[in-house]
C-alpha cells in the first residue's frame, strides 16, 4: 500500500470579520479619509478586486465598523438595568459597561471618536452617538432631580467630564499591559463617583 499524499497546507483566506478587522486598523493608522482601497489592499495582502469579493466599498467597511462601536454602546441604553433604579446606580452601571465596550471593542470605538462628519455615514454615526450622550445626560439630571447628585456641580459639565474620561482612554489604553476592563472601571467609578455622590 502507498503511503499517503502529504496534503497541501491551504494557506487560510480573509473572510468578512478579517477584513473589516484589518481595515479597522488602516483607519485608525492612517485616518479613514487618507486610506486608499489601495492601502487596504496592501495591509490583507490581496488584490483590490479581492475586496469587493466581501465589501462594496471603503465607506461600507466604515458603516459596519462604527455600527459594531455604536451597537455595543446601544446595548447599554436597551438594557433593563438601565430603565429601572435610582438613576444614580444606573448611572453608575451606564459608565461601567461603557468602559467594558470599549475595551472589548477598543479599535471600533477609537474609530467612531474619530470621525468627523465627512459623509453620510459618519454623519449617521455622530447622530447616533449624540443619542447615546442624550441618554446619559438624562441619567445624570435625573439622579441630580433624585439628589442624588452634588447640587453645585453642573450635570451637563458631569456627563461632559465622566464621558470624556470614558473616551480618554481609547488614547492611551494598551491591553497587553496587564489593567482588565473591571481596573479600569473601578478605578473611573472610585474617583468620580466618590466626588458626585451626595
Amino acid at each position: 500500500m502507498a503511503p499517503p499524499t502529504p496534503t497541501r497546507q491551504r494557506k487560510r483566506g480573509h473572510d468578512p470579520e478579517s477584513v473589516l478587522s484589518t481595515a479597522v486598523g488602516v483607519f485608525n493608522e492612517r485616518g479613514y479619509d487618507g486610506t486608499s482601497m489601495e492601502d487596504l489592499a496592501r495591509a490583507l495582502g490581496v488584490t483590490k478586486s479581492a475586496i469587493y469579493y466581501h465589501v462594496p466599498g471603503k465607506e461600507q467597511l466604515l458603516a459596519r465598523a462604527l455600527d459594531r462601536a455604536l451597537d455595543g454602546l446601544f446595548a447599554v441604553v436597551t438594557d433593563e438595568r438601565a430603565a429601572s433604579g435610582p438613576a444614580i446606580d444606573r448611572l453608575e452601571w451606564a459608565v461601567r459597561q461603557s468602559v467594558r465596550i470599549l475595551v472589548d471593542r477598543l479599535p471600533y470605538v477609537t474609530l467612531l471618536l474619530r470621525v468627523r462628519g465627512n459623509s453620510r455615514t459618519e454623519q449617521a454615526a455622530l447622530e447616533r452617538r449624540r443619542e447615546f450622550d442624550r441618554f446619559i445626560s438624562h441619567l445624570v439630571k435625573e439622579a441630580a432631580a433624585e439628589g442624588n447628585i452634588r447640587p453645585d456641580v453642573d450635570p451637563a459639565l458631569v456627563t461632559r467630564l465622566l464621558f470624556g474620561t470614558v473616551n480618554s482612554i481609547t488614547e492611551w489604553y494598551r491591553p497587553a499591559r496587564g489593567a482588565s476592563a473591571d481596573d479600569l472601571a473601578d478605578a473611573l467609578l472610585k474617583m468620580t463617583f466618590t466626588g458626585l455622590r451626595v
